[in-house]
């Protein structure tokens, strides 16, 4: 198990209208990725409006369900860092890469 100093950040995340995206940074403290049919990030919220989490923190990779994404090991990702932006949905992991 991947312990929580040895987490993949969230490098950059480029969805304005999230709630924890404060200037390309997410805010919160780890969020989740993944559905059936893409790499969609979970924690995001439109709220464009208001900011969450905390200044200061950037967010962490707490559980990926891409089990076929070449990062994933045990739900866990083993990337070192990932972006976060559009694609199939208003906000996808771009690290995402299928084995």
């Amino acid at each position: 198990m991947t312990a929580a100093l040895e987490m993949p950040r969230v490098q950059e995340c480029v969805v304005a209208a999230c709630a924890y995206n404060h200037t390309n940074d997410c805010h919160a403290f780890a969020i989740t990725i993944g559905s059936m049919d893409h790499a969609h990030c979970h924690t995001f919220i439109e709220m464009p409006t208001i900011r969450a989490g905390a200044d200061g923190q950037k967010a962490q990779v707490g559980a990926c369900k891409r089990a076929d994404c070449q990062h994933n090991e045990q739900l866990e990702c083993q990337a070192p860092a990932i972006r976060v932006g559009p694609d199939a949905d208003m906000a996808d992991c771009m690290t995402y890469t299928r084995r």
